[in-house]
């Protein structure tokens, strides 16, 4: 029998008052699978991310984790589930270290020895943080907060990585640090569900793209389809 998707979504409905932000997306992410779910502002990309994670309230569809309805399911329920949520932004706690911000990312787990290693296992995969632990949050650059954000995901061990948008805002070389970072966690076996508005970015990395157009789902396929389709390049691959 085929093991159903870690991760699967059908018919998921959102709103926000009276717009409608995803309206019946069916979409799904499967063990050891990368997909990017790229489309332009507005689109839902960010709200489909935060549906999962419990963040809003989802009005129609289901959230299916493993096989098994999670629709509703408290946040914390989620994390504990194995869903990691990187949010658009960062959010590091700005006041607190480096390492301080790495260790709440634990902050449901008991395992000290677990806890102990997989800081060191984020401290290789981004040796800037290892070399800045002591540092405040906020006094680091925006691309090294973006890999704080990713590390501190990382630290409640997920089997899916929510990501939205970690090459926002920061330089070409950063965008490929990260980018070969995101690369790593992949061939390790990490699932993840990647937005990104730098899609060539994006599809470089992925199994598969999604293209979300208001709320629903326009174009999908594997990325070397994507990245060689030259409607989806007009619309979104052009610039990067």
């Amino acid at each position: 029998m085929t093991a159903p998707p870690l991760l699967e979504l059908q018919g998921l409905v959102v709103r926000y008052g009276a717009v409608t932000a995803v309206r019946g997306l069916d979409l799904q992410v499967r063990s050891g699978e990368l997909v990017a779910l790229l489309g332009a502002n507005g689109a839902g990309k960010s709200t489909t991310l935060r549906a999962i994670s419990s963040l809003v309230p989802v009005v129609g569809g289901r959230v299916l984790w493993q096989g098994v309805e999670r629709t509703g399911c408290r946040t914390e329920t989620t994390v504990r589930l194995g869903i990691g949520h990187c949010p658009e932004g960062r959010r590091v706690l700005a006041r607190q270290s480096v390492a301080t911000n790495l260790e709440l990312g634990a902050w449901l787990r008991r395992d000290r020895a677990g806890i102990a290693a997989d800081l060191e296992r984020c401290y290789g995969l981004f040796p800037r943080l290892a070399e800045r632990r002591r540092q405040l949050a906020g006094n680091l650059s925006g691309g090294e907060q973006q890999m704080l954000a990713i590390a501190r995901a990382l630290m409640g061990r997920p089997s899916l990585l929510l990501l939205d948008e970690p090459s926002l805002g920061l330089a070409p070389k950063l965008v490929a640090e990260v980018m070969a970072a995101l690369a790593a966690l992949h061939q390790e076996g990490l699932s993840m569900l990647l937005v990104e508005q730098n899609a060539t970015a994006a599809l470089e990395i992925a199994d598969r793209g999604v293209v979300l157009e208001s709320g629903s789902i326009s174009l999908e396929g594997t990325a070397d389809a994507l990245l060689a389709d030259a409607g989806l390049r007009a619309s979104y691959l052009g610039s990067g």
